[in-house]
C-alpha cells in the first residue's frame, strides 16, 4: 500500500485529527477558550509545585501562631490587646526579632479591661465619689489596653495586615479603620485600570496604624477552583494602590523604599501592561492584575513554628526567632485562615504570605509572561501534526509507544522550563490534545459507566441529598451501610404541641401541613449536607458526618439548626393564611462517637445511628421546652466551635443519664453580637456563678435585673422561682449546681 492510499484509508481518522488540533490552536490563540483546558492547567501547575517543593525549613521566617495549644492555655480569640503587647515586647526584647507582620486584624477597640464600665460609673452614680475618680485615674492608663498595645509597637519594626473588601463578597462596601498611606498614585500608574478595584476594606484602629511602621493587604486570589495560586502585590482602591502584606515587609527587609513597575506594549504599540515590580536587585514578576504566583517551598510547616503561648509565657526556643521575620497568624482550624493551595488542601493563610516573602528575598517568584502563549502554540501544532502524519504508518502498538513518549518529552521539556528557566509555560493543552488525538486514533473512547453512581443511590439514595450521592459515586469503594463507630453530630427537631394543633385540623389538612412544613425542613437539612434518618410524625431525626464524611460536620449541623429555626419563623405567616396554625420547633443538636450503620432485622433494615450521644441529642430537644428556647445544643458542640456565641443555659443531669452535663443556646457567630448582647451574656454568666455559688441574694439581684433590662425571658423565670425553692430548702453544702430532670 503507497503512501496515498494509507492516507485516503485513514481519511476520517484524519479529519478528526485535524478538527481537534484546530480546536486546541484557537483555543490556544484566544479565539476559543475551553474553561476544561484552563482547570486542567490549574491542576498540570498544581502538580509541578508539588514536585519541585523542597526539603527542609526555611529559618528566616518564623510563624508565631495562635494555634490550638494557645487557644487552650491563654483563652479563646480575640485575646486582649495588653496581652499581644506583651506578645510583641518578648518577641523583641526577649528574642530579639528582626520584623513582625501580623496576619490578623485589630479592628474593634479592646473592652475587656472594663475601663468603660468604669467610666461610665464615673460618669454617672459615682460622679460625685472623689475617692473613685482618683482611683480611675490611677488605673486609667492601666486599663487602656489599646494603648499599651500602641505604645509596644512605636518605634518598632511592625507592620500590620488588613483586607479590602471585592464586589460580590459579603459587605464589600463597609469601610472601617484607618488604611496606610499608598504605595502608588493611580493618576500616574498606566495599567492601574487593570488592577482590581475595592470597594470597601477593613483596617486597623488609627491609633495602632499610626504607632506601626508600616501595613499591608492580605486579600489572596482565589481560583475558579477555589485554590490559592497567586496573590495581588497591588490592590486599587479610591484612585490609590496599596501593596500587599508580604510586599511591605519584603521592602523593610531589604530596606528600600522606592519601587520600579515595568511595563510592556503590545504587538500594535498602544497599549501597556504590568509585567513586574523591581526592588533593587530583586524583580517580582506579576500580570497585569499585579498578581505574583506564590512559590510553595513546601507543605505546611515549611517555616518554623513557635506556639504564641511558648512566647508569652517565654518558653520558645531563643535560636530559631533570634533575627528572625516574624508573621503572626493562626493554624487553629476554628479560626479560619486556613486556605487549599496547591500543595495542601488546609493551608494556613499566614504561611502563604511566609512563602511569597521567602520568593521575593530569593528573587525566586516564577514568571508567565506573555510570549509563552506563543510556545504552548507551537507546542500544541508539532505534538498534533507529528500524531496525525503517524497513524497510516504505526502499528496500535507503535502509536501506543510514539503518543507515550511524545507526552513524556512535552512533560519532561516543560518541567525543565518550570525549574531550570524559573517560567510557566502552560502543558495542560498539549497533554489533553495528544491524550485526545491517541483515544480517537485507537477505538478507545469510553463513555463513563453509571453503574457505580446506581448502586451509591440505591444504598443511600434515600437518605442524603442527591449532591452528595454524586459526590459519593466518585469513590464508591470508600462507603458502606456495615455498622462503625464514628464521631458525628446528630439533629432531634419536633414541633411544639402538636396534638393541640391537629385537633382543629382535617386528616387531609393535616397531611397537607405536615408535608409542606417537612419538605422545608428538609430542603433546610440537604443544604447543609445533612442526612435525614428518620421521620416520626412531627419529628425529623437527622445526622452529620456520614455516610459521607465531614470535618465540619458540628458546624454544619448548627448551620442548619439555626437555618429550621429562620425557616419555621418564615413559614408563620403563609401558614396562618392559608387557615393553619403557627407551628413552634424544638430543635437538640448533640457531637459525640456514635454508631451509625445499617441496622434492624432480617425484615427491614434502615440507615441510622443509635448510642449515648444520639439519646442526649433528643433528650435536648426535649427541654427546649423547659427552658422556652427553640435550639438547644450539648457542651461537646460548644468546644468544636469556639467561633460561636452560646448562652449557658444550665448545668443538668437528664433522665437516662448519670454524669451532669452544660446545655447552651447558640445565638450566632462572634461577630454577629451587638455589644448589648454580649453585655447581657456577661451579666449572665456572673449570675450563674452567683446561683451555682448559693450566693442566693446576689444572684436574684442579678436575675430580676437583667429581666428588668433585657426583657422576661423564661430562662430568668426559671432560675428566680429556684431560688425561692432553695431558700427555703437549701441543698447543702456539696451542691454541685446540678439540675437533675426527671421526666424526657
Amino acid at each position: 500500500m503507497n503512501l496515498l492510499q494509507k492516507f485516503q484509508r485513514n481519511d476520517v481518522r484524519i479529519a478528526l485529527n485535524f478538527v481537534l488540533l484546530g480546536v486546541f490552536l484557537a483555543h490556544s490563540a484566544g479565539l476559543l477558550p475551553l474553561p476544561l483546558i484552563g482547570f486542567l492547567e490549574n491542576y498540570a501547575y498544581d502538580a509541578r509545585m508539588l514536585v519541585s517543593m523542597e526539603p527542609g525549613q526555611d529559618p528566616r521566617i518564623v510563624i508565631v501562631d495562635i494555634d490550638e495549644k494557645s487557644l487552650a492555655e491563654d483563652g479563646r480569640w480575640p485575646w486582649s490587646r495588653n496581652r499581644m503587647a506583651q506578645l510583641l515586647d518578648n518577641l523583641f526584647d526577649e528574642y530579639h526579632v528582626a520584623l513582625i507582620g501580623f496576619d490578623v486584624l485589630f479592628a474593634e477597640p479592646d473592652t475587656s479591661s472594663g475601663l468603660g464600665i468604669l467610666e461610665q460609673l464615673a460618669q454617672g452614680e459615682l460622679s460625685q465619689d472623689t475617692d473613685f475618680h482618683r482611683q480611675l485615674d490611677t488605673l486609667r492608663e492601666r486599663l487602656n489596653y489599646d494603648g499599651i498595645f500602641a505604645r509596644s509597637m512605636a518605634g518598632r519594626p511592625v507592620i500590620l495586615g488588613y483586607y479590602f473588601g471585592q464586589a460580590g463578597i459579603g459587605s464589600s462596601d463597609i469601610r472601617s479603620g484607618a488604611l496606610p498611606p499608598p504605595l502608588f498614585d493611580g493618576a500616574g500608574f498606566p495599567t492601574a485600570k487593570d488592577i482590581p478595584q475595592a470597594f470597601g476594606y477593613g483596617a486597623n484602629l488609627r491609633e495602632f496604624q499610626d504607632s506601626a511602621m508600616g501595613a499591608g493587604h492580605f486579600n489572596p486570589s482565589i481560583d475558579a477552583d477555589g485554590i490559592v495560586r497567586r496573590v495581588p502585590m497591588l490592590q486599587r482602591f479610591d484612585g490609590n494602590l496599596y501593596e500587599s502584606l508580604s510586599l511591605a515587609m519584603a521592602r523593610r527587609v531589604l530596606g528600600t523604599d522606592e519601587i520600579e513597575p515595568v511595563f510592556v506594549t503590545d504587538v500594535t504599540g498602544n497599549y501597556e501592561k504590568l509585567e513586574a515590580l523591581i526592588m533593587g536587585r530583586v524583580t517580582i514578576p506579576v500580570d497585569a492584575a499585579s498578581q505574583a504566583l506564590v512559590t510553595y517551598r513546601g507543605r505546611k510547616s515549611s517555616f518554623p513554628y513557635v506556639s504564641a503561648s511558648d512566647v508569652l509565657h517565654r518558653r520558645a526556643d531563643a535560636t530559631v526567632l533570634e533575627d528572625a521575620i516574624v508573621l503572626v497568624g493562626t493554624s487553629a482550624p476554628g479560626l479560619f485562615d486556613l486556605r487549599a493551595t496547591p500543595v495542601q488542601n488546609k493551608y494556613p493563610g499566614v504561611e502563604i504570605h511566609a512563602n511569597v516573602i521567602a520568593g521575593i528575598l530569593d528573587n525566586n517568584i516564577k514568571q508567565r509572561p506573555a510570549w509563552v502563549r506563543g510556545v504552548e502554540f507551537v507546542n500544541i501544532l508539532v505534538a498534533g501534526v507529528a500524531i496525525m502524519i503517524s497513524i497510516p504508518f504505526l502499528t496500535p502498538l507503535w502509536s501506543m509507544a510514539f503518543a507515550g513518549s511524545l507526552l513524556l518529552g512535552s512533560v519532561a521539556v516543560n518541567y525543565a522550563v518550570w525549574q531550570q528557566g524559573n517560567t510557566v509555560v502552560p502543558i495542560a493543552a498539549t497533554i489533553i490534545l495528544i491524550l485526545f488525538q491517541f483515544l480517537i486514533n485507537m477505538s478507545y473512547g469510553f463513555f463513563f459507566e453509571r453503574r457505580n453512581k446506581g448502586l451509591i443511590t440505591e444504598l443511600f439514595g434515600q437518605y442524603v441529598p442527591p449532591e452528595l450521592v454524586e459526590e459519593m459515586s466518585e469513590d464508591p469503594g470508600a462507603y458502606k451501610a456495615d455498622a462503625e463507630e464514628r464521631e458525628l453530630t446528630v439533629l432531634f427537631s419536633d414541633v411544639r404541641g402538636f396534638t393541640t394543633l391537629s385537633e382543629g385540623l382535617t386528616p387531609k389538612e393535616l397531611s397537607a401541613l405536615m408535608n409542606e412544613f417537612l419538605t422545608h425542613l428538609t430542603s433546610v437539612i440537604h443544604q447543609h449536607r445533612g442526612t435525614i434518618d428518620k421521620y416520626m410524625g412531627d419529628a425529623v431525626m437527622a445526622f452529620w458526618g456520614a455516610p459521607v464524611r465531614d470535618d465540619e460536620h458540628t458546624r454544619h449541623a448548627l448551620m442548619a439548626g439555626l437555618a429550621m429555626v429562620e425557616k419555621m419563623y418564615a413559614l408563620q405567616d403563609d401558614f396562618e393564611a392559608r387557615g393553619w396554625p403557627r407551628l413552634a420547633i424544638g430543635v437538640g443538636i448533640n457531637t459525640g462517637v456514635m454508631s451509625v450503620g445499617n441496622m434492624g432485622s432480617k425484615f427491614r433494615t434502615a440507615y441510622t445511628l443509635i448510642g449515648d450521644e444520639v439519646n442526649l441529642g433528643s433528650r435536648l430537644e426535649g427541654l427546649t421546652k423547659q427552658y422556652g428556647v427553640d435550639l438547644i445544643v450539648g457542651e461537646n458542640v460548644v468546644k468544636v466551635l469556639p467561633d460561636y456565641v452560646f448562652r449557658e443555659l444550665d448545668l443538668v443531669q437528664v433522665k437516662g443519664k448519670h454524669k451532669p452535663i452544660a446545655i447552651y443556646e447558640p445565638l450566632a457567630e462572634a461577630h454577629g453580637v451587638s455589644n448589648e448582647e454580649q453585655q447581657e451574656l456577661d451579666l449572665h454568666g456572673v449570675a450563674l456563678r452567683e446561683y451555682r455559688a448559693q450566693h442566693w441574694d446576689q444572684a436574684e439581684t442579678l436575675f430580676k435585673q437583667m429581666q428588668q433590662q433585657y426583657g422576661e425571658r423564661d430562662l430568668y423565670k426559671i432560675y428566680l422561682d429556684r431560688l425561692a425553692y432553695f431558700r427555703k430548702n437549701p441543698p447543702g453544702a456539696v451542691w454541685d449546681g446540678v439540675f437533675v430532670f426527671t421526666v424526657k
